[in-house]
């Protein structure tokens, strides 16, 4: 399986703390945000490579970043894929950026594919057996519990098996709680269905959009994450990270 870290933002809403650093480079915890999400989606199953997505602006900050990690991570086999891009007038998105990546790397075996900046708590091991249980597209889902808190994310509805039946972006009466988040598996059966859901003239952005488009086709199966998922987004959820995960030390 490889796995695809999608780390291509600008996150202007941080700035200046993402002026001069890639989001996923911020420390929380006196770790960089992306090896949080290395140790976690490592519990998923056996990844053999990963691809950092990002910009051109912030390409040599993964490349210095990534030569230091896999000096204390020899096992580790990752390379970062530069998209081009310089600004968000010109960014590609984060399922063009997918699409990239599976095209220039010709990727052609089962992906997992996670947002560069969220954070979990908890043991994803369940998701990997969610995974190889169903052999079948897996979205995360977590539950916020708030219907206010919902209307922000994709809302999804799902019957007693975890197929999602309903996908609503950012409804302003979400059906549930359960929202849709950025880690997702995709057999490599499918992965011909990104390149078909981009030539059909489909949203780039936002990688929730393109199970929202799938579903409907085939079934896509859901798996909860465990104990706490983080989106950071803001400074005051960085801080908060920043907060809990050293609390846990």
């Amino acid at each position: 399986m490889k796995q695809v870290i999608l780390a291509a933002g600008y996150a202007t809403r941080l700035h200046p703390l993402t002026q001069n650093t890639p989001k996923p480079l911020l420390h929380v915890g006196n770790r960089p945000i992306i090896e949080h999400v290395i140790g976690s989606t490592s519990a998923i199953g056996t990844i053999d490579r990963t691809y950092i997505v990002t910009n051109n602006k912030f390409s040599g900050h993964f490349k210095h970043w990534l030569t230091e990690y896999q000096q204390d991570h020899p096992n580790f086999y990752g390379k970062v894929v530069n998209d081009g891009t310089t600004s968000n007038e010109n960014r590609l998105g984060a399922i063009g950026d997918l699409h990239l990546v599976l095209t220039q790397e010709d990727i052609t075996d089962d992906i997992l594919v996670v947002a560069g900046d969220n954070l979990f708590t908890g043991d994803l091991s369940k998701f990997g057996e969610c995974c190889r249980e169903h052999q079948e597209p897996i979205l995360g889902v977590f539950d916020v519990r708030s219907p206010y808190e919902a209307k922000k994310y994709g809302v999804v509805a799902i019957d007693d098996s975890g197929q999602v039946t309903s996908f609503e972006e950012k409804p302003s009466e979400p059906k549930s709680t359960l929202i849709g988040i950025a880690l997702y598996y995709y057999p490599k059966e499918i992965l011909s269905e990104i390149s078909r859901y981009l030539a059909e003239g489909n949203n780039p952005d936002q990688p929730g959009r393109f199970v929202q488009w799938l579903y409907p086709q085939q079934p896509v199966y859901t798996s909860n994450i465990p104990e706490k998922w983080l989106d950071i987004g803001s400074k005051e959820t960085l801080e908060a990270a920043n907060t809990l995960f050293i609390s846990q030390k």
